[in-house]
């Protein structure tokens, strides 16, 4: 997300009804996508739920699903201000059945990811009625099946992976592990860590939907973080973007013989949140460590063996 681009869709909010109207049809009209993403950033951060607090990840993601969908209707033949009743189901039957093309990934588009394509395109009909161009809602009744799957078992966490892997890191990069694997940090939080954010034996945390959280560092990870020195001016610890840290962490899990085990930071978060349960027994506690709003969504981030409570029914 560029700058010129919100400056761009604060322009756009700032226009007319009119002009703001004129504007949306005509971009929809000619599938215009670069300006459908524009008109869609101005709604999400004006006149959304959130607003200006809407996150920079939120509309980058919405971007490339406003771009997929436009692209999809202009092959499809299908009029974005007049869709037909069913072609918001037809493009999740299209997402659905369609390869995925991202990170060297194979097979079809996971059910997650299909849902966030979804919710996109239903951004931008939000954005299209906010516009005045169309009250139109194609995807109103148009939904994609959950993965029967659960997350913990398709991406489980990381165990022994994690310790045979440090050691080859170098120091950047093993704090950037650590500080997933041991402080529950998601990758974005953890690349932006800054020296001010730590407080001796805890660390600040800016997270998902501007919230802060304190988190606990144990041990390793304050020795990792000690003498590692700020990569710039305003004291950030990482310099990487998220592209460039995986293939770091790529390369280190395949010297260390575990290339196949490679599933992203993710599973290094699950590694401190599945620790961290064994430990407690406590979802509530985990979830605020993880910075989670939901237990719900703690659960899926914990691996709980399936002879989880043999001990306590031994005696029933």
């Amino acid at each position: 997300m560029t700058l010129v681009q919100m400056r761009n869709a604060v322009a756009i909010a700032g226009l007319d009804d009119r002009a703001l109207r004129v504007r949306a049809v005509e971009a929809a009209s000619t599938y215009d996508d670069d300006m459908l993403i524009m008109v869609t950033h101005a709604y999400m951060t004006s006149a959304s739920r959130k607003g200006a607090r809407t996150s920079r990840r939120t509309l980058e993601a919405y971007a490339l699903a406003v771009k997929d969908f436009v692209r999809w209707a202009q092959d499809s033949g299908v009029q974005l201000l007049r869709p037909g009743r069913r072609d918001g189901g037809r493009y999740v039957a299209h997402l659905q059945t369609r390869p995925s093309l991202g990170r060297g990934r194979s097979g079809q588009l996971s059910a997650s990811t299909a849902a966030g394509y979804v919710a996109g395109a239903r951004a931008l009909y939000r954005a299209l009625a906010w516009a005045g161009a169309t009250d139109v809602q194609p995807f109103q009744d148009a939904h994609v099946a959950p993965d029967p799957t659960p997350g913990i078992v398709k991406n489980p966490p990381y165990m022994q992976e994690i310790d045979a892997v440090l050691p080859l890191c170098e120091p950047r990069l093993a704090a950037l592990l650590l500080l997933c694997a041991h402080a529950g940090l998601r990758v974005s939080e953890a690349l932006d860590v800054r020296s001010a954010d730590l407080h001796g034996a805890s660390l600040t945390v800016r997270g998902k939907g501007s919230k802060v959280r304190r988190v606990p560092l144990g041990r390793r990870v304050r020795s990792a973080l000690d003498h590692l020195p700020p990569v710039d001016a305003d004291g950030r610890l990482f310099d990487w973007k998220y592209a460039q840290a995986t293939y770091r962490m790529r390369k280190v899990f395949r010297a260390a013989g575990h290339g196949e085990a490679w599933r992203g930071f993710h599973a290094a978060r699950k590694h401190s949140g599945t620790r961290l349960y064994t430990a407690t027994r406590d979802f509530t506690r985990v979830g605020l460590f993880l910075g989670h709003a939901s237990v719900d969504t703690t659960r899926r981030y914990v691996a709980v063996q399936d002879n989880d409570v043999t001990a306590e029914v031994e005696f029933f």
